[in-house]
């Protein structure tokens, strides 16, 4: 299938779970995952109607930037070490992989330098694998209290990977927990933490993340197909 006729299906399913979560497909935002795709690819991809890209790596994204219209997002999804935040800070919509304090505390100061302000998503980790990114659910209250001092970043909701299993019900459960933990932000009375984005779901799980609460979800392989 051609990247137009993945599109058309992935906006079609959007759309059927979306409804069944008491929603409308325009509350749901599709990240493409463009990583390892070629500048031609991503394009099309842009030129069908995609205008937020999301890059796992630093840098890849920074290769990328010099063919990415200037109107298009630009996410990035993966890990992000410290000591590279200073090249990516003027160039990104949000980030997805806020998981801890060093993290917090360079965005808030590159930030700072460079007179803006960062937008990002808090990661959860819903494992037990302590290699896997993301703040455990059981540290997430004292974690979101800690963003207040950090006041050139945004925190604008929350960014989980799903366990990666067959079983639908594991699956379900990880995105309801989230939704859980979502909803709970506002509770928390912070200026610079706001319930916007729940980034959940992949081409794997989308459609569950949607009817569970997710107002993005990353898509990479059912749009541009296998790496």
């Amino acid at each position: 299938m051609s990247i137009k006729d993945n599109l058309d299906e992935i906006h079609r399913i959007i759309d059927v779970a979306a409804k069944k979560s008491g929603r409308t497909k325009e509350d749901i935002t599709l990240c493409a995952v463009t990583k390892t795709v070629d500048k031609d690819r991503i394009l099309e991809a842009i030129e069908l109607g995609i205008n937020n890209i999301g890059e796992n790596k630093v840098q890849e994204l920074r290769d990328k930037l010099e063919y990415i219209p200037k109107d298009v997002n630009i996410h990035l999804i993966g890990q992000l070490q410290t000591n590279k935040v200073k090249y990516i800070i003027n160039h990104v919509s949000l980030i997805h992989s806020l998981d801890r304090l060093s993290l917090l505390k360079e965005l808030d100061k590159e930030a700072k330098k460079n007179d803006r302000l960062v937008n990002a998503l808090i990661q959860i980790n819903l494992t037990d694998d302590s290699n896997r990114g993301g703040v455990q659910i059981g540290d997430l209250p004292e974690f979101v209290k800690m963003v207040k001092n950090y006041k050139n970043v945004r925190v604008k909701g929350l960014m989980c990977v799903a366990h990666n299993t067959d079983d639908v019900n594991v699956i379900r459960d990880d995105f309801k927990k989230m939704k859980l933990e979502f909803d709970r932000l506002m509770l928390y009375n912070i200026d610079n933490v706001s319930a916007d984005i729940l980034s959940m779901g992949m081409s794997s799980d989308y459609e569950i993340a949607i009817e569970e609460g997710a107002t993005m979800v990353r898509i990479g392989t059912k749009i541009f197909g296998k790496r």
